[in-house]
């Protein structure tokens, strides 16, 4: 196994390991909770000791926050042209093909 390989799989066994904080808000549905780098606001949220993160994410802060805390920025940086969108209320259509 290369080096490359090494980190990725334990970048990934370590991220599921604790869980997500990305994915965890992409699928909370709170009205009024965070859009735009919510897993990384939670992580944050988490890391300087915030009560009650369901009340504010919609969603639990993951069990080592500081160590999803870089894949989290990674993931909401990648999806940031689909959650700017969204804060702001608009719908993106995607469309393709001929």
């Amino acid at each position: 196994m290369t080096k490359k390989t090494r980190l990725f799989v334990c970048a990934v066994l370590l991220l599921s390991q604790g869980g997500c904080a990305t994915v965890r808000t992409l699928d909370a549905a709170k009205p009024g909770a965070p859009v735009v780098y919510a897993g990384t606001r939670l992580d944050w949220y988490a890391l300087t000791d915030g009560c009650c993160p369901m009340d504010h994410f919609g969603a639990e802060a993951p069990r080592y926050p500081g160590l999803d805390l870089p894949g989290s920025v990674l993931l909401d940086t990648l999806l940031l042209p689909l959650s700017l969108p969204a804060a702001i209320g608009a719908s993106v259509r995607i469309s393709g093909g001929s």
